[in-house]
């Protein structure tokens, strides 16, 4: 057999193919090659790659922070009444039969907690320092049921010893001064009426238990107390507020509303953790798809820099094209050649990337810690995005579509200086030799 019929006879991608390709893409500039295009190609597909699994990264694990936090620390649903006017002429919306709704709710298929709660907004003080803090009052046995105060990142003292005082979040007790064994004042401006006028109400509590949730709006603002001392404070003497209701999937939330508020009666009211902070999640949504966009294009700029490379080398080897052909090589080996080249670069490129992204979410803490050191302190601001960290999580589906992306780009744009190269015309190319 002739050689030009064993290459015909030759499969696709043959072990010469990848030779030839293999050395075009290492060949010096004066040999022919471009091997700076190369690099700049290879370290542009690698970065833009890694920008984009990097990004994913965070955004996933900044959504699963902030909802963690939310769920870990906040009812999945809040059960309350609607307004009714008493005999008096005034308004209310507090819970009478509080025991009763809670065990009804309780017994709803999916409900894991059910806790009557007392609420309001008062004024903390310790020594000369105050702060604007949100009181729970809670019993101790349903305090035991939040995961975000019971199993909380960091505490102080001890949350059995809770029913002879308070619970404070951490942001609190840094902003009064306050530490495990000292006393809390609470003041609350709605008091008890006197011919000269309303008396502030103030009361204060052992402080005994000092948690980190977490989130930094709750560990901020937030103080438990038992729900009889609530009651007695805020002169709610026998009722509740609201009903904080925990259930299995918080993620399909909505489904478990109607049975709960069927069960709770016809005044009650249900306002779910995705009414709160749905906004907010849809708006990291949007975030999350124009990010997506931005770095695709991105990675598009750095697979156009291999199409730059490729026609160099298209142009270079015009020659040594002309000479293969001759040889018997057919246009689909010439084709094949320079599309290993092409690809063979946006392949490593994205592999390395991907490694990259992959490493820098492994090592986030240490890398933000870096640069937190070199700025001087300051990057994150907990009160504006309400977490502590910057969080990071790899998802097996992010990084393949980071990988799908970068691949099918870098791919597709080699093909079309690949196909022009076996379409050059032999006769062409070495007319000028």
């Amino acid at each position: 057999m002739s050689f030009e019929n064993r290459i015909k006879s030759t499969p696709p991608f043959a072990a010469f193919e990848w030779m030839i390709a293999w050395r075009y893409i290492k060949a010096k500039r004066a040999e022919g090659g471009v091997s700076v295009m190369t690099w700049i190609s290879l370290i542009g597909v690698t970065l833009a790659v890694f920008a984009l699994v990097a990004t994913l990264a965070i955004r996933s694990g900044f959504r699963s922070e902030f909802v963690g936090t939310i769920l870990g620390s906040n009812a999945h649903i809040t059960v309350y009444q609607s307004l009714q006017i008493n005999e008096t002429g005034q308004t209310s919306r507090v819970i009478s039969d509080y025991e009763a709704m809670a065990e009804a709710i309780r017994g709803v298929q999916g409900v894991t907690r059910a806790a009557p709660l007392v609420r309001g907004q008062v004024m903390a003080n310790f020594a000369n320092a105050n702060a604007g803090v949100e009181v729970y009052g809670i019993a101790p046995a349903d305090l035991l049921t939040i995961p975000g105060v019971a199993q909380p990142e960091q505490s102080w003292g001890s949350i059995d010893d809770f029913a002879a005082g308070a619970a404070i979040g951490s942001g609190v007790a840094r902003e009064l001064g306050i530490t495990v064994g000292d006393k809390i004042k609470i003041i609350s401006p709605n008091g008890t009426r006197t011919a000269f006028g309303t008396s502030p109400r103030v009361s204060a509590y052992d402080v005994t238990y000092i948690f980190t949730a977490g989130r930094w709006d709750v560990d901020r603002t937030r103080v438990y107390i038992p729900i009889g001392e609530a009651q007695t404070f805020f002169d709610k003497d026998g009722v509740a507020d609201e009903i904080e209701v925990m259930v299995d999937d918080p993620d399909e939330v909505e489904r478990y509303v109607a049975p709960i508020l069927d069960v709770a009666g016809e005044r009650a009211l249900g306002w779910t953790w995705r009414d709160s902070s749905g906004a907010f999640l849809r708006a990291l949504t949007v975030e999350d798809n124009v990010m997506f966009i931005l770095l695709s294009i991105l990675v598009l700029i750095a697979s156009m820099n291999i199409i730059s490379g490729l026609i160099m080398l298209v142009k270079n080897k015009g020659r040594d094209v002309g000479i293969l052909r001759t040889m018997g090589l057919t246009e689909g080996s010439i084709l094949r050649v320079f599309f290993i080249c092409g690809a063979g670069i946006g392949t490593v490129g994205t592999l390395m990337g991907v490694l990259l992204g992959c490493l820098f979410a492994v090592y986030i803490d240490p890398i933000f810690s870096f640069v937190n050191y070199l700025s001087g302190g300051g990057v994150w601001d907990p009160s504006i995005r309400n977490i502590y960290h910057l969080p990071a999580e790899l998802h097996l589906v992010d990084i393949f579509k980071a990988t799908a992306l970068s691949l099918s780009l870098s791919w597709v744009v080699t093909y079309f200086p690949a196909r022009r190269a076996a379409r050059m015309n032999p006769v062409e190319a070495l007319r000028y030799e």
